[in-house]
């Protein structure tokens, strides 16, 4: 039975089988800068998403480091809320937060007792990010794209990070998304 059903979908004319296949929207700079920015917040797709890898976490978990001068998940995830708000802010036209040029102060800032509105504000940025771009007019995407494209990657990064000292420490639950 197999078979014949095989056969008679190679005897179908190809006009007649791309008929049958629901046609497919055209990506734009927008769904795909929209793609880039969920992929690194909240939906799953070829790595963990944000959300996930600071899921469930304690205070304890958060400012842990492996004692080799490597950053815990706090100063991450700190690190991150500081360059996403800050880019989010130019993006918007608004003021930047305080910068001294300094970056390891993006990192040592970090605070265990603020750890649960820590990963309250990387969600809010993250999702305001999304929301800023469905807004964006064509144009400003367009000027802003590449910028935007590597908020994505360096989210991606420091998530990997994220995940892999939670592997380290023996916090993370594999089948989140990483073996």
């Amino acid at each position: 039975m197999k078979q014949i059903a095989l056969t008679i979908l190679l005897s179908l004319p190809l006009p007649l089988l791309a008929q049958s296949q629901p046609p497919k929207t055209p990506a734009t700079l927008r769904s795909i800068l929209l793609e880039q920015l969920r992929s690194t917040h909240n939906k799953a797709e070829w790595f963990v998403p944000a959300n996930t890898a600071v899921e469930g976490l304690s205070a304890e978990q958060a400012k842990w480091t492996d004692g080799k001068g490597n950053h815990s998940i706090g100063q991450l995830t700190y690190h991150l809320v500081f360059w996403n708000s800050s880019a989010l802010a130019k993006f918007k036209g608004e003021k930047p937060p305080a910068f001294s040029g300094n970056n390891d102060e993006t990192f040592n800032n970090f605070d265990a007792k603020q750890w649960d509105s820590l990963v309250h504000q990387l969600d809010q940025v993250l999702t305001d990010w999304e929301k800023a771009v469905e807004a964006a007019d064509d144009k400003k995407l367009a000027e802003n794209a590449s910028t935007i494209a590597h908020i994505g990657t360096h989210n991606a990064y420091h998530i990997g990070q994220i995940v892999y000292i939670r592997r380290e420490q023996g916090s993370w639950d594999p089948s989140k998304g990483v073996k």
